[in-house]
This record gives C-alpha cells, sequence and structure tokens, in this order.
C-alpha cells in the first residue's frame, strides 16, 4: 500500500484503523494521568547518552506507566506515527496454525492456546512489537519506586459477554488463581513471588485490594519489575469468576469481540465476531474488523502449508521458517520479518536417571558438550542465517540491561578431554527434537558436531504430539523458547529452582538470589552488572547450548492489513482486516 493509499478518503464500507504506535489516544475517554515515575527520568537521560536503545527505553518506559506518547515526549523523539490505513469491514480469515487441545488458561504452555483464545479471553496489558507495553482491560497503572506497590486502573465500561460488569473484583479474582502454585501445571505461579505466601503457596493475605470497582493495588513482599509484562504474557488471559477449570471454549465467557464456535484439536478452531456484545475497545481502538476467524492445522510440515497458500486455502501463516521463506517469496505472498528474542535451547536435564545414573547433573559433562558446538554452525544449517549468533546465555540484546560477554567458547579437543574425565567417554547421548523443520535441522547441526569431536549422540526425532507430551522430561533435547519482553522473565521461567518450565533440572539458590537482586533494579547499569553475573554462571555451568536468536517471519496474501508477524508469536485479532 502506497502513502496516497494510507490516506485516502476511504468509502462507506471501508473504516479507518490506526497503528498500533499509541492507541491510547483513540478513547474519548479522559485517561487518568499517571504521575512521573522517579526512574523514567534517569531512562531518559541513559537513552540520550547511547547507553541503552531505544526499545529498551520504551519497554522500561511504558512498563513504569508511561503511555507511548508521553514517552517519546520524555526522550525528545517525535510523537508516535499516526497514519490512517483504509480496512474493509468484515470476511473471514484464514490462518495456518497448529490447534492445540485448551485447558485452563494458566497451565497454557504454547503461543497457540493463548491466539486461540485471544479472540474473547482479553489480557489486562498488551505487549506491542516496537518493545513498548499499553493497556488493554487495564487503563493505567503506577509503580512505587521500589517496585513493591502497584496500582492498576481499569478502563471504565467493559462488560463481559454475558452482561455482567468487568470489575476489579475481576482482576482480583483472576490474580488469586494466579498466585495458586498448588494448582497443577500452573505456569503463572511463578510469575508472581511476590503476592504469595510461602506457607500456603497461595495468594498472601493483603497482597491484593480492591479499593473500588476501577482499581486493583499490589503489595509484593519483595520488588519485582516484571509484573506488568508477566500480565502481557499469553498464559495470563482473563477468566470470567464463574470459570472453575477446563476448556475456555466450552465456558465461552470473555470480554472480547469474539465468540469460540467450534474447536477440533489438529483440524481447525473457529471464532465469529459476537453481534449479540457490542468491544468495548471499538471506542479505543477501532475494530474488530473480521466477521470470522479460522485456525487450520495442517501438521508441522511446511510443504503443506505452500500448498494449502498456493490453492488459496489460508489467507495468513502463522510462521515461515527455513527455506520455506524464500519458497513463499516466491508464491508471491508477502513476507513479514520481526527481530525477536526467540530461541532454541538444546539442554541436558540435570535430574535425568539415566540407567541409575545422573550423568547430567555434572556441570563438567554440560560445558564440555557447550564446547563442542560452534553456534555460527547451528545458525547457518539450522535457520539458513536468519537471526544472530547467541552466546549459551539466554539474554538477548534486545533484552534490557543484557551484558555482552562475547562469543561463546568453542573448543571441540577440550570437550572430549573433559568427557572423557568425567566418566562418560564412551557414552552415548541421545538428543531429541520435535519433527519441524528448523527445530529438527538444528538438532541435526548439534548431533553432527558432537560426534565429530568424538562425543556419541543418537538423534531421535518425535511428531509434535509425542514431543510435546513430555517436552519437559526428556534427558536431552531441543526446546523453542518465545520472546519475551524481559530475559528476568525467561530466566525465573526457566532457569529458578522448582520453577514450572524449568526442563534444565538446574537449581543454585546464589543464581535465584541474583534474580531476586535483578527483578528489584531499575537502574540500567545497575541492573547490567547483575545480569553480567547471571549469564555468566549460566555458561560457565553449561546449562544450556543456546545457539542463535530467531528472526520472525510470516507470510500473508497481500490482501491483509495488521497481520505482520509479532516477535513473541501472538495474533491480536481485534487489529487485522482485508484491505479496501
Amino acid at each position: 500500500m502506497t502513502c496516497a493509499d494510507a490516506i485516502r478518503v476511504v468509502r462507506s464500507d471501508t473504516v479507518p484503523i490506526p497503528t498500533e504506535s499509541d492507541p491510547q489516544k483513540m478513547s474519548s475517554r479522559p485517561r487518568r494521568p499517571a504521575p512521573l515515575h522517579p526512574a523514567a527520568r534517569p531512562l531518559a537521560r541513559a537513552v540520550q547518552e547511547g547507553r541503552i536503545d531505544r526499545r529498551e527505553f520504551l519497554t522500561r518506559a511504558t512498563g513504569l506507566g508511561l503511555g507511548a506518547a508521553a514517552a517519546h515526549a520524555l526522550a525528545g523523539w517525535p510523537g508516535p506515527a499516526s497514519a490512517q490505513t483504509a480496512i474493509t469491514r468484515g470476511g473471514t480469515l484464514r490462518i495456518q496454525q497448529n490447534v492445540k487441545a485448551l485447558r485452563d488458561p494458566r497451565s497454557y504452555d504454547w503461543s497457540e492456546m493463548g491466539n486461540q483464545t485471544r479472540g474473547f479471553l482479553e489480557y489486562l496489558v498488551e505487549y506491542n512489537a516496537d518493545g513498548s507495553f499499553h493497556g488493554m482491560l487495564l487503563e493505567t497503572w503506577q509503580i512505587n519506586e521500589d517496585a513493591t506497590r502497584y496500582v492498576l486502573n481499569l478502563r471504565p465500561g467493559i462488560t463481559w459477554n454475558n452482561g455482567d460488569r468487568f470489575t476489579s473484583a475481576d482482576v482480583a479474582h483472576n490474580l488469586a488463581r494466579w498466585c495458586d502454585s498448588t494448582a497443577p501445571r500452573n505456569a503463572m505461579a511463578s510469575r508472581f513471588p511476590g503476592l504469595i505466601d510461602p506457607a500456603t503457596g497461595t495468594l498472601r493475605d493483603g497482597a491484593v485490594g480492591t479499593p473500588d470497582d476501577l482499581t486493583v493495588t499490589l503489595q509484593l513482599s519483595a520488588p519485582d519489575i516484571t509484573v506488568i509484562a508477566n500480565m502481557s504474557d499469553y498464559p495470563a488471559a482473563i477468566v470470567h469468576p464463574s470459570y472453575d477449570g477446563g476448556d475456555p471454549f466450552t465456558h465461552g465467557i470473555g470480554t472480547g469481540p469474539f465468540r469460540p464456535v467450534s474447536l477440533e484439536v489438529g483440524k481447525s478452531c473457529v471464532l465469529d465476531r459476537d453481534p449479540a456484545h457490542p468491544w468495548w475497545g471499538t471506542e479505543v481502538f477501532g475494530g474488530p474488523y473480521l466477521d470470522r476467524v479460522e485456525f487450520i492445522d495442517y501438521g508441522t510440515d511446511p510443504s503443506k502449508w505452500v500448498d494449502a497458500a498456493r490453492n488459496a486455502e489460508i489467507d495468513l501463516l502463522y510462521e515461515t521458517v527455513g527455506d520455506f521463506i524464500d519458497i513463499m517469496d516466491a508464491v508471491g505472498w508477502t513476507r513479514t520479518r520481526t527481530e525477536s528474542a526467540a530461541t532454541a535451547v538444546i539442554r541436558a536435564n540435570a535430574r535425568a536417571e539415566i540407567d541409575g545414573a545422573t550423568p547430567y547433573a555434572d556441570a563438567t559433562v554440560r560445558r564440555a558438550m557447550a564446547l563442542a558446538v560452534d553456534n555460527e554452525i547451528c545458525l547457518e544449517l539450522g535457520h539458513a542465517g536468519r537471526g544472530t549468533v547467541a552466546a549459551n546465555d539466554h539474554v538477548s540484546p534486545l533484552h534490557p540491561a543484557h551484558a555482552d560477554l562475547g562469543p561463546a567458547p568453542f573448543d571441540p579437543d577440550q570437550a572430549l578431554a573433559d568427557m572423557r574425565a568425567a566418566g562418560l567417554g564412551d557414552f552415548e547421548h541421545t538428543l531429541v527434537t520435535l519433527d519441524d523443520e528448523w527445530q529438527r535441522n538444528t538438532g541435526d547441526a548439534v548431533a553432527a558436531q558432537l560426534n565429530d569431536a568424538g562425543i556419541n549422540v543418537r538423534r531421535v526425532i518425535l511428531p509434535g504430539t509425542e514431543f510435546w507430551e513430555s517436552w519437559k522430561e526428556f534427558p536431552f533435547s531441543l526446546t523453542l523458547w518465545n520472546h519475551r519482553p524481559l530475559a528476568i522473565q525467561i530466566l525465573n521461567l526457566a532457569y529458578r529452582s522448582d520453577a514450572a518450565w524449568n526442563e534444565t533440572g538446574y537449581a543454585n539458590p546464589a543464581f535465584d538470589a541474583l534474580l531476586d537482586q535483578a527483578m528489584s533494579l531499575n537502574d540500567a547499569d545497575a541492573r547490567r552488572d547483575v545480569m553480567r553475573r547471571i549469564q555468566t554462571m549460566l555458561r560457565d555451568e553449561g546449562v544450556i547450548i543456546q545457539p542463535f536468536w530467531r528472526a520472525l517471519y510470516n507470510h500473508h496474501n497481500g490482501r491483509l492489513v495488521n497481520a505482520e508477524k509479532h516477535p513473541a508469536n501472538e495474533i491480536h485479532l481485534y487489529k487485522i482486516g482485508f484491505s479496501a
């Protein structure tokens, strides 16, 4: 679409939509002003002096409660762009995506699950591709100087699709659910430790307050700068108080503009715009523009996605990978790309028992495996060079307070010597991966290098259903990890002792203490110093082989607006429509 197209007068069957740079300005209601957080001006100075980049500033400043326009003004930048694009109202959007079985949203462990319910189960906060946050069900928020007290201000006038008002009691109810560490597979409990009573494993008395119907207060037991970011993550979907677990599609109550119609695992997931429930967000964001959304599952073989595109069976690919990026270009579809902190982690599980022994409990063994792998080769062979080389520390240059440790060491001769010294010179390791294009190729590249170094590796490649069922339990495997706004979020989820998604079996009280310290720091330089120690500890103890950061791609048929690939794989259905 040209600039002239973007500003032309639209027909009666089209509507103008805002860009996502500052959607708050679309609201006709006056926003409650947020006082400037004490850390905001030092952050602005840091970006002006070149000590942090634009993305880091937006992530941290908007996380403190600044709107996008206020953040730009504080940094001395021009205001966010406000161009409009013509979009047709109506139509059915067909998305290629794996369709997964659903369960309690707080236990979601795949982005696809969040996308399947995002049309009717909404979030307090939304994360944008530029690194900024904006309120969804929240209008504004304030955080005190040491990040121990949060005030959450809800948007007025929101209703559930059964007619109930959305109030602070609903938010408090969800917080209590998230903070119940006794609930099976609850991935949210590890995200809010400052609200949980360690004696009961549930929400601490006095941690959450509701002084009125539109205000929620949080009183944390320890500083935590990740609260807002965690509220934007895909397991943080807000459910109605009547929901008591199980498939959210069956329950069906939400605040979003769509309603669930049908879900058949491995085949399709369908949502319709809900004509009986006018969406609160139309006044704020515009949209929704679509009448119907269909997620269609073509399996994990990208060649089937290409066939579906050529046969006009779909409009949008969830993600385009590897060699199929060029193939989809040749088909004539529109490519979009985003830099991200999405990655592949090849990890040994320190707790895994093999023939009565725990071979990966020895850090020498884990370090030896990492020493034998050249990460640059993994990027080239595993992801066709599309991304950047990583350094075995799971903290991306895109993340605020990233510390540059330099390249991960590569010394295959030393790797074999160390493996033999650990008594595992003749041991056969079994590397398990999902049977899809780039994960399979990356696993092959790692296994080949280990074998070349004299470390014996056997490959096992599993279909999706079998791999996903046991992804945390394999002794040695590759796992996809999504982008998250803050590295501390990932580190808490993946490497904190006994975290819900800790697949490495890594348990180190000193590491946990450093995470606690990092969660309390808003100062860029102080936090980077702590992050350097965290990253060094992960590398020195051989916790992971983490070879690259993935650039993410998708393709659409050229008729869509606002369908660009999101760094965290989110599909914001209310924004997407067909171009006029």
